[in-house]
């Protein structure tokens, strides 16, 4: 779990202690992802939209974590072009690196510790392939693509990208220095990620040390998530076991408390989480494949927009199949 890391945490900024009369947020319920195959065949595990529906993740659709995979050379595959329109994704690369194109001249190399915010909107065609580098010498990669909706008023707000690079991050750390905050987009306390959002979520990577516990203070006007990437430990505190690939579903309250377990799970080094919350949007979801609006009639015109080339045309030097960028 390369990621972002310091050698020493203790000289980061740190959050402070957590009162004794704050409210910890409780254990509604424990998801397990389920495991399939995407793009051009590569392995992801998604806790939602699954046993938990897009309608309980709001104002998230989708959560897709992508490995950990070791791949050999010439074996490393990704998401040939496709279309979105109507809400955001969001590319965290923790290992490896892949390389990006899309119709609105956005694109770039996304490497180990970097996000890509694309805000699809109006519509977008993108890929998502491995560099040439990553295909020939193979590797590890493991990334994480999150889908965040668009209320109704900017479904067909203009596409944007963003580039997050490893080094613009937010690194914080717990009052103890055993848990290490990479904030990318929201706000956990007085500290604020760099990610500019259309809806008001927060999103942070967190690696707890084997044996600590965290409190992490967390905006009671969101709803507020926790996927195991890899390790194990316990959520909230009950101290509810938590294993990788589980998503924890919380109530309301103005902290979220994980422990890691004293020695993690898989030869894990350390519990690695990552934190979703926001508001929910609360409108209707209608939703075809690559496609987010509110109605089953703005879907059929989502579709026939994109079989006329109205969604964006690829370019003519990126019509032939590739494997990698």
């Amino acid at each position: 779990m390369p990621a972002v890391t310091v050698d020493n945490p203790l000289v980061l900024r740190r959050l402070a202690p957590i009162g004794g009369e704050a409210a910890a947020r409780p254990v509604r319920r424990v998801v397990t992802a389920h495991h399939q195959l995407e793009g051009a065949g590569f392995e992801i595990w998604r806790p939602f939209p699954g046993e938990l529906s897009m309608q309980e993740a709001d104002p998230f659709l989708l959560l897709d974590q992508g490995g950990p995979t070791e791949y050999g050379p010439d074996e490393a595959v990704g998401a040939p072009w496709h279309p979105h329109r109507g809400f955001e994704t969001v590319t965290y690369v923790l290992d490896g690196e892949i390389s990006h194109h899309d119709t609105n001249g956005g694109g770039g190399v996304i490497r180990e510790g970097d996000t890509q915010w694309m805000t699809a909107g109006s519509g977008i065609l993108h890929d998502e392939l491995p560099t040439e580098a990553m295909f020939r010498r193979g590797g590890a990669m493991h990334i994480v693509q999150l889908w965040v909706n668009l209320p109704s008023s900017l479904k067909f707000t203009p596409p944007r990208y963003q580039s997050i690079t490893a080094k613009k991050l937010a690194l914080i750390t717990t009052p103890d220095g055993a848990s290490l905050l990479r904030i990318i987009a929201g706000n956990v306390g007085p500290f604020e990620g760099p990610g500019v959002t259309h809806t008001p979520i927060a999103y942070v990577h967190a690696t707890i040390s084997p044996g600590a516990q965290a409190k992490i203070p967390w905006n009671p006007a969101f709803n507020a998530f926790a996927y195991v990437l890899t390790g194990s430990g316990y959520a909230g505190t009950d101290e509810r076991p938590i294993v990788e690939h589980e998503l924890v579903v919380y109530g309301g309250g103005d902290h979220i408390v994980l422990r890691a377990a004293d020695v993690p799970a898989n030869g894990a080094s350390a519990l690695d989480v990552l934190l979703l919350g926001g508001i929910p949007i609360r409108e209707p979801i209608a939703h075809y494949g690559p496609f987010v609006m509110n109605t089953r009639a703005e879907i059929i015109a989502t579709v026939e927009d994109f079989q006329r080339g109205r969604l964006g045309v690829i370019p003519a030097d990126q019509l032939a199949p590739r494997q990698f960028s």
